[in-house]
């Protein structure tokens, strides 16, 4: 059996624009695989989760009767001291766990806005 004079050339067109199709898809066209699109989602939802609970924080730091004491720790405080002394508090601890949340904090102490006041 014989293959016709163009079959050679075609297969290296087809696997070239394949090839090239697909660096190009992966780099400029959006194109994600399912471990980079699920990292992304989960990053997104733990972002959306700390910004739902940034009014629970400014809740419980309202209703804490020590609420003058500890904001003048927390204005002396600076850099990540600040956040430490922020879930140092309590206010920073998603209900339902033991921890504090490093992000819940650095949102609520950017809701408190300790520099401007």
């Amino acid at each position: 059996m014989t293959f016709p004079v163009w079959t050679k050339p075609g297969v290296y067109g087809a696997l070239v624009g394949a090839i090239a199709v697909s660096t190009l898809g992966f780099s400029w066209g959006g194109w994600t695989t399912s471990s980079s699109a699920q990292d992304m989602a989960d990053s997104f939802a733990a972002e959306q989760v700390t910004l739902a609970m940034v009014p629970v924080c400014l809740g419980l730091s309202k209703a804490d009767a020590e609420r003058v004491q500890i904001l003048a720790t927390l204005r002396e405080s600076s850099g990540f001291q600040r956040r430490n002394a922020m879930m140092e508090t309590g206010w920073a601890t998603l209900p339902g766990t033991d921890a504090p949340s490093r992000d819940l904090a650095d949102a609520c102490l950017a809701e408190l806005a300790l520099d401007g006041s």
